[in-house]
């Protein structure tokens, strides 16, 4: 296993790692809960090779896995095995830039660009890594080795979404993908898979424009789809300008459909222009929908169409509400924000997605840096959106998304584990820390030690033994 050197110009933890590893027994400060017997995958992009120009949303995925087991921990990273990743390997060189795009030097036969980045699920009996451009790649649960693309026995394709979304009451997973007819084209697919891992539904729409939609809201009778002004357009990318880019004045809108209705009927609500990554959850009173989501001003990460930035000060993302009227004379859905802390990747109970919920935690940010350069602790949150407690690193360290575990299947929302990989800055490795779930104020009640780093990612999940 290569090891890396801390030094004074480490400013952030998003770089890559050069490497694979395995480690058993790793030390453990404090004591693990006995009843914390599994694995929390974690997803991220590790570029195997530099790429000029390429965005960090499109670096190869690597998935890191930590095993917990009556009180002890082990250890395990791979990269996805892609079509992408086999070629650049054996070429030894980077073939695709941003978003996909081929290098000119690469061969002509070459055509798949996916990273598999983003996520990572069980469900139906199979280890899926998700990125929302490519269809699940299907991994092996202990081993991490890449199985390739799974399509439910040619039930789906095209894209789909890194954020599906599972019903805690049935075990359906629903999902969508856009760019569904295309690159850049505003074609949305959506469906579901039961908890056997069948496909029941599969079907297509129009979105009022090509969108980057990274999350979508599913409650109890609802479906929700985001299309907010991150826009893509083909003939920008054929001209070398940004393929994504922020431009407000195309509008917010959110498509509602019944779960059991038709694509034909939903409704389009409008809204204040602003960007969302990641929805905390959603839920039903009466004839309203509400829902508690990351909001941003002004996209963070992406470009005006010129090239210009947008303003980082409106680029941070915080707790807000939107609520949705389905009985009342109007289009416009209201946009509340609930706290001024900034923060992102949201997590509740699971058991509770698409019904009202009562804890939710996010990752929080140091207001001193860029918004993804570093979230600094966990705000955890009720119900209403109010803040009940926050968790702050040393300084300098970085924390990656809170997932929440459950301390045993019955018990009361909200009472388990948030597991989330720490970077330590001063050392340049990574922890594995272990909160309990309603104090975290009090920090963590375990640490489990690795050797090196875990490059800051995106999404993970816990899977029980």
């Amino acid at each position: 296993m290569q090891q890396e050197v801390a030094t004074k110009t480490t400013r952030n933890n998003r770089g890559p790692i050069p490497f694979e590893s395995d480690a058993s027994y790793l030390k453990i400060t404090g004591e693990l809960p006995r009843e914390l017997n599994g694995t929390l995958y974690r997803n991220g992009p590790n570029p195997q090779f530099d790429a000029p120009n390429a965005h960090w949303f499109v670096g190869d995925g690597m998935l890191h896995a930590f095993h917990l087991e009556n009180g002890r921990a082990s250890y395990r990273n791979r990269w996805v095995r892609t079509p992408k990743w086999q070629a650049e390997h054996e070429a030894g060189r980077a073939l695709f830039g941003g978003f996909g795009q081929k290098r000119p030097d690469a061969p002509a036969s070459l055509t798949d660009g996916g990273v598999a980045n983003t996520n990572i699920i069980f469900h139906g009996g199979k280890l899926l890594a998700l990125e929302e451009q490519h269809l699940p790649t299907e991994i092996e649960p202990e081993t991490l080795a890449t199985r390739g693309y799974c399509n439910f026995d040619g039930a789906i394709g095209g894209p789909f979404t890194a954020h599906p979304k599972v019903d805690p009451v049935t075990g359906e997973l629903f999902f969508f993908g856009y760019n569904a007819a295309g690159p850049f084209t505003p074609a949305l697919s959506f469906g579901s898979i039961d908890a056997g891992g069948r496909v029941t539904r599969f079907e297509r729409f129009e979105a009022p424009y090509a969108s980057m939609v990274h999350d979508f809201i599913v409650t109890e009778r609802h479906l929700l789809f985001p299309v907010l002004p991150i826009t893509g357009s083909m003939t920008r990318a054929m001209k070398g300008r940004p393929p994504y880019a922020w431009e407000p004045d195309k509008g917010a809108y959110v498509g509602v459909m019944k779960r059991n209705g038709a694509a034909k009927d939903i409704v389009w609500f409008r809204g204040e222009s602003c960007y969302v990554f990641h929805i905390m959850n959603a839920w039903e009173e009466g004839e309203r929908i509400i829902a508690d989501v990351m909001q941003f001003e002004e996209a963070p990460l992406f470009p005006h169409p010129d090239g210009s930035r947008t303003d980082p000060d409106k680029s941070r993302a915080r707790l807000a509400r939107w609520t949705f009227d389905l009985a009342g004379n109007t289009d416009r859905f209201q946009q509340t924000y609930l706290d001024d802390l900034t923060g992102e990747f949201p997590r509740i109970d699971d058991r509770r997605a698409g019904l009202a919920n009562h804890h939710g935690w996010y990752a929080c940010a140091n207001p001193e840096l860029a918004m993804f350069d570093g979230f600094s602790g966990i705000a955890h949150v009720n119900g209403k959106g109010e803040r009940l407690a926050k968790y702050l690193l040393p300084a300098g360290d970085a924390i990656s998304e809170p997932v929440f575990v459950e301390r045993h299947k019955d018990a009361q929302e909200g009472d388990g584990w948030l597991l989330a990989a720490v970077w330590r800055a001063n050392e340049n490795t990574s922890d594995l820390a272990v909160f309990n779930a309603t104090d975290v104020e009090a920090g963590p009640v375990a640490l489990v030690h690795l050797g090196h780093r875990v490059p800051d990612g995106f999404h993970g999940n816990w899977v029980g033994a």
